[in-house]
């Protein structure tokens, strides 16, 4: 069995939490567990081989990004921009049921609850980007052509080296910004970012079975796996996850975010669970400001 130790990838970090996944759903040999210290990092197990060369190996071409049924444009459905109707979500999801990644529809978008326009509901991990690039697949194009793939590269990366590009990633990450003073200069990893993409896999959406026409949100009216209602604050909503001590593929890591509880820390334990976090909401610097980032605080 071969490990390596990613301090690029803290737990604390939601995007590098993401990423770690991600390293799970692409390629079905890395399981993923996370060291004991304070702030936890991701370590990432295979057997009989090194793990970064099987994440090299197992590293997404454009061409199978280009096919993900997420795209704008896909085979002869009807297109998906931003705002995408219901009729065109359904017929894509028709044509993309049984594709290996469909869950790129399901972890992003649902036709279970309708937004204000009465268009498909928005996760949160799927906020709109700024400019031209608002859909998460033009975005995961963008940054994943910064990548030329090889062990050392990632290995950069999965050590906290990699020297960042500007640009916005995934849209969600408080990282990416700086302070004030910079501005709105963005700045991302784009190995994290591309990772990140592909742990939502394990985060479906689902509607919440309001009307958005008939409500404000603070989020998309989406709900989105680990994300829950703030108490006291009906309209705010976090998202927690946890840190574990066990090395779990991908499947494993379904199943233990099902019977986690942030709220019972006392069964945490039972579970190899030993920290945990959930996001903080960016306070928009003014009233036109639409970004959208997630830092983290611990639980």
């Amino acid at each position: 069995m071969a490990e390596t130790v990613c301090p690029g990838l803290p737990a604390s970090w939601i995007n590098a939490w993401l990423a770690a996944m991600g390293a799970t759903v692409l390629d079905s040999r890395i399981r993923l567990r996370w060291t004991t210290e304070r702030t936890p990092a991701a370590v990432l197990v295979v057997d009989g081989a090194d793990p970064v060369e099987v994440l090299a190996e197992s590293w997404p071409n454009r061409e199978m990004l280009a096919e993900l049924p997420i795209a704008e444009h896909w085979r002869n459905t009807p297109p998906m921009p931003r705002r995408v109707s219901v009729d065109a979500f359904q017929a894509r999801a028709r044509d993309a049921r049984g594709h290996p990644f469909s869950w790129t529809l399901s972890s992003t978008v649902t036709d279970l609850s309708l937004d204000e326009n009465r268009e498909v509901a928005h996760a949160p991990f799927d906020p709109a980007g700024p400019g031209t690039i608002k859909w998460l697949h033009h975005r995961l194009l963008k940054v994943h052509r910064e990548v030329v793939p090889s062990v050392e590269r990632l290995m950069e990366s999965l050590h906290g080296t990699a020297e960042r590009i500007k640009d916005n990633g995934l849209g969600f990450d408080l990282t990416r910004m700086g302070s004030q003073a910079d501005g709105s200069a963005m700045a991302v990893d784009p190995v994290v970012e591309v990772l990140a993409f592909f742990g939502l896999a394990l985060l479906p959406v689902r509607g919440d079975g309001t009307d958005a026409s008939q409500r404000r949100a603070s989020y998309s009216s989406a709900v989105q796996r680990g994300w829950a209602r703030v108490r006291g604050r009906r309209r705010e909503y976090r998202f927690m996850w946890p840190a574990w001590s066990n090395a779990l593929d991908r499947a494993a890591i379904d199943a233990l975010l099902d019977i986690w509880n942030p709220d019972r820390k006392s069964h945490w334990n039972r579970l190899g669970v030993h920290a945990g976090w959930q996001t903080v909401q960016f306070k928009p610097r003014a009233t036109a400001d639409t970004t959208r980032a997630f830092g983290a605080e611990r639980i």
